[in-house]
């Protein structure tokens, strides 16, 4: 059996923050935006800057479980794979994930209520 390092305490670092963006997204690509910025920030504290992530790393895919994607540049990285298969860090992305999901669905079953808040120029 395999010991498994956690990584919760930086979950709970970007959690308050990632709730207030999700709280205050206005539109579907807030959510996905928010969600990857998040993903970003987790990851930026386990690894402590030794790993350099782009934006199209990660990804919300709400529309097929797990609802998020990792891309192949990622996994192929052996640091980020050994602590990816020997951590909570998949239970934690898929909490976020699910979160942004939740999210995602509210505003995209009511998009005038979206489009409402969306400030026109005066």
């Amino acid at each position: 059996m395999n010991k498994q390092i956690s990584f919760t305490k930086y979950g709970n670092q970007v959690l308050p923050h990632f709730r207030e963006r999700i709280s205050k997204a206005e539109s579907t690509e807030d959510v996905k935006k928010f969600f990857i910025y998040t993903a970003r920030e987790l990851f930026a504290g386990v690894f402590a800057g030794e790993l350099e992530l782009d934006y199209e790393d990660v990804a919300l895919t709400p529309k097929t479980a797990p609802h998020f994607t990792l891309s192949d540049r990622l996994l192929a990285d052996a640091r980020f794979a050994a602590s990816w298969h020997d951590s909570d860090l998949p239970t934690i992305i898929g909490h976020l994930a699910d979160t942004a999901v939740k999210r995602y669905t509210r505003l995209e079953k009511n998009p005038a209520k979206s489009q409402a808040k969306i400030r026109m120029p005066a």
